[in-house]
């Protein structure tokens, strides 16, 4: 499970770029784990480092103002690229929580939901706005709005992954939640067909 995501406040750091892609995000030189932590180093590595692994004080995670941002602001079809859920990892350990765009990849957004991380839709203009607007933004996902300064907006979210991110659950926990549904179809199961059943103590004969 991952920490719930309900409402957010944060200086939103601003990439405002098009096709940011997992690449970009996390370079697979960086991908030097199978789970979920030690990858926040190798985060936009070929961006915030210069030649000798020094930071690029002109990159914006580098920037004091943005040291602790938990939104990015950026462009069109982010997450591109490869499948790799390293990208996502990589984000949320260095403490990202939400990605503001006009539109991501779809296998990057589905990572995202699962992995704890809000991958927020609005119109073009709506984010140059929040990119422009000088102030923190504020993320309220039941109420499904954002908002910055005088500035607010509603964003659509599908019902699944609002639910799973509202209770920081992934494809599993979700399952979980209806187990008792599940086990009543077994037992129902093991009555209509026990033939199936047989010697296996529950696990389908073969």
């Amino acid at each position: 499970m991952s920490q719930p995501f309900v409402t957010l406040k944060s200086v939103a750091a601003v990439l405002m770029e098009e096709n940011i892609d997992t690449d970009i995000i996390i370079p697979s030189r960086e991908m030097k784990s199978t789970g979920k932590t030690g990858l926040k180093d190798g985060l936009f590595a070929g961006r915030r480092y210069l030649e000798g692994r020094a930071p690029d004080p002109a990159f914006v995670l580098n920037q004091p103002a943005y040291a602790h941002a938990a939104i990015l602001i950026s462009g069109g079809n982010f997450g591109c690229g490869s499948s790799r859920e390293h990208a996502v990892w990589a984000l949320v350990e260095w403490g990202i929580r939400c990605v503001v765009a006009p539109s991501f990849s779809p296998i990057f957004a589905g990572n995202a939901v699962r992995g704890g991380l809000l991958p927020l839709v609005l119109g073009r203009d709506a984010v140059l706005a929040l990119a422009g607007a000088g102030a923190a933004l504020e993320v309220d996902l039941p109420a499904q709005t954002v908002r910055a300064g005088a500035l607010e907006f509603g964003f659509e979210i599908d019902g699944e992954a609002k639910a799973m991110l509202l209770g920081g659950l992934d494809a599993i926990d979700l399952t979980m939640l209806k187990a008792g549904v599940i086990g009543d179809w077994l037992a129902g199961d093991q009555k209509r067909r026990p033939w199936v059943y047989l010697g296996s103590d529950g696990v389908a004969g073969r």
